[in-house]
């Protein structure tokens, strides 16, 4: 049954590579993308690893001086046992102090042990929210170049299109053409609206 799953298992994940493959073949953002959300979710999961360690920590710590606070007044209850005389509760004291002693040196030795993985956890997370910043800067990049690139390639098409650029050219000849009729017509009526005034000025000046 074991053997089944494992292989299921290998087969979506196979299936998974080959499907993002794919994807970052037709769109390498979309898949670095998915890659970046990956990262994300792992960096969040650490994240509370790393709170769950500080509790685990602060709990220890907490035993820790209990356990040590016991073992200071059982070995002063000790000394109040032996002066009196007491010699069973003077015993019996004398193995809780040892208790508290074993549990304070076992504690002592489990928040040392503790405090080290969590420096190393830090360290880890820290690195992992550095290298997550470097990947959103990075593809920040990526997408600038991807814009560059796309306009590059539509202005290129638009240049180095003959047929598209003729069109274009062509467009522009016949408004100019438009534009050289309206400013005839225009001079046209002009010189029509006042070439009355203007004979007549002509005629004045003759006389």
């Amino acid at each position: 049954m074991k053997n089944i799953f494992t292989r299921m298992k290998e087969s979506i994940s196979s299936d998974l590579h080959n499907m993002l493959d794919q994807k970052q073949e037709k769109n390498p953002i979309a898949a670095l993308n998915y890659y970046l959300r990956q990262c994300e979710e792992e960096t969040e999961r650490v994240r509370k690893l790393v709170e769950r360690q500080h509790l685990l920590k602060e709990q220890l710590v907490r035993e820790y001086k209990l356990a040590s606070a016991m073992k200071e007044k059982r070995q002063q209850q000790a000394e109040v046992a032996l002066q009196a005389q007491e010699n069973e509760l003077y015993e019996f004291v004398q193995k809780e102090h040892a208790q508290y002693e074993e549990r304070t040196e076992r504690l002592n030795i489990s928040v040392q042990h503790v405090t080290k993985q969590l420096d190393e956890l830090e360290r880890k997370y820290e690195e992992m929210k550095h290298k997550l910043k470097d990947m959103h800067i990075r593809r920040m990049e990526l997408m600038g170049r991807e814009n560059v690139a796309r306009a590059n390639h539509r202005m290129n098409t638009v240049l180095n299109n003959d047929e598209l650029a003729s069109s274009e050219y062509s467009k522009f000849s016949d408004i100019e053409n438009y534009i050289d009729q309206l400013e005839n017509q225009i001079n046209t009526d002009y010189y029509r609206q006042t070439i009355d005034s203007k004979i007549a000025a002509l005629q004045k000046e003759a006389k």
